[in-house]
């Protein structure tokens, strides 16, 4: 089979994958390609073939199946559910889902609330209005509240920001190793403050807590769940906050129609998710035996199998005039969030801040413009995150 060679496309695909995917799904649902991080997998193209490769249970998420090959590619501080099978993901999801229901997310609101005026208020005072959003607004709102959330006020942001984007889309292994080695040690010592200073919040819940059974995480088990919850938790809505707004301040006539009836907020949100969704393929899955999809075998024995998640909400089967981009489409049954036993579990947290974000930002801002040509925008690089390194706009009240 040829490799389809995403990493000989360089900036373009980066800046907008959605045709090369758009290509690949009309000659089939699964494709070998080389990635931009350089390594050979194989690519599920299409809403129904992803749905169903999402749930299947011959693709493992665990790293012990992966090929001898993709071992050295594990980035984490730690087992978590994102890299767990049944029923050790079962058990994992267990400890940390009831945190994350929408009756508790709920009461997050006027936390979230309080914050985006905050970040409104400087992004107002600021000379000119003019900020980078990814700085100003997309990337403080979810670190703010994750770290609340988790009692971590002292979060030195700046920084893990930096070990974050490398850690998920610097296309340099080494890079990629030194971020999280970095933030490893950065969150052992995290917890281990947090050990002698117990809270009301859920990281002292998950050190010092168990469930009903009496289970609870080892010390490699809490580092892996404060990595995924720090990184997880802000990653997603900081991209879809921006993706978001970008897309809304490219159509011109969906702003205009979003601010002329602000109750379509939660159904732009939904749309905004489908159009560019800030993932663009999640964590890996490996074979553990061979499978068909469309056609074409897979091999088993680890073999790397990525699903397009971007291709599947663009899918025009599934998604009529999928191109474009409506704030009134019932954009139900997308799958940015996943589909099946990993779907986000921060799903309802991120929905919520994205709303009160930019339903704030818009209420505010009688003025809201790109600062950039759409063009010169620069895209975090890689196959798993998707939105752009910075996105200046100007705001006026």
């Amino acid at each position: 089979m040829t490799v389809v060679d995403l990493a000989a496309l360089g900036e373009s695909f980066t800046r907008d994958p959605y045709p090369v995917y758009a290509r690949l799904r009309a000659q089939g649902p699964v494709h070998r390609i080389r990635m931009p991080e350089g390594m050979d997998a194989w690519l599920v193209v299409g809403y129904e073939a992803g749905r169903a490769a999402l749930t299947d249970p011959r693709l493992s998420k665990n790293w012990d199946n992966a090929a001898p090959a993709f071992r050295h590619g594990a980035i984490s501080a730690g087992p978590h559910m994102l890299r767990a099978d049944p029923p050790d993901h079962t058990r994992l999801r267990k400890l940390v889902a009831r945190e994350f229901t929408a009756r508790r997310v709920e009461q997050l609101a006027p936390r979230v609330q309080k914050t985006t005026d905050e970040l409104v208020d400087a992004m107002l005072a600021a000379p000119g209005g003019r900020v980078d959003l990814v700085e100003a607004l997309s990337f403080p709102l979810p670190i703010s509240v994750i770290c609340d959330l988790l009692g971590v006020p002292d979060l030195d942001r700046r920084s893990f920001r930096t070990w974050s984007n490398d850690a998920l889309g610097a296309t340099d292994p080494a890079q990629r190793e030194a971020a999280a080695t970095a933030m490893v040690g950065y969150l052992t010592e995290l917890i281990e403050d947090k050990r002698r200073h117990l809270g009301d919040d859920l990281m002292s819940a998950l050190i010092h807590g168990s469930d009903e059974d009496g289970d609870s995480l080892s010390p490699r088990e809490l580092l892996g769940m404060a990595w995924l919850l720090l990184v997880a938790g802000h990653e997603t809505t900081v991209n879809l906050i921006s993706n978001g707004v970008l897309a809304l301040l490219t159509h011109p006539e969906q702003l205009a129609a979003l601010r002329a009836d602000p109750g379509l907020m939660g159904n732009a949100v939904e749309e905004m998710l489908r159009f560019d969704s800030p993932v663009e393929t999640p964590t890996y899955r490996f074979t553990t035996e061979p499978m068909t999809i469309g056609g074409t075998t897979v091999p088993g024995g680890g073999e790397l199998v990525l699903v397009a998640l971007a291709d599947a909400n663009r899918d025009p089967d599934r998604f009529p005039q999928s191109d474009r981009f409506d704030i009134t489409r019932d954009a139900r049954g997308h799958i940015a969030f996943g589909h099946g036993i990993h779907y986000c579990l921060g799903a309802p947290l991120a929905r919520l801040e994205a709303r009160i974000a930019i339903g704030t930002l818009l209420d505010r801002c009688g003025g809201l413009d790109l600062d950039i040509h759409p063009a010169a925008i620069t895209w975090r690089t890689g196959m798993l995150i998707r939105g752009p390194h910075s996105l200046p706009v100007r705001v006026t009240p």
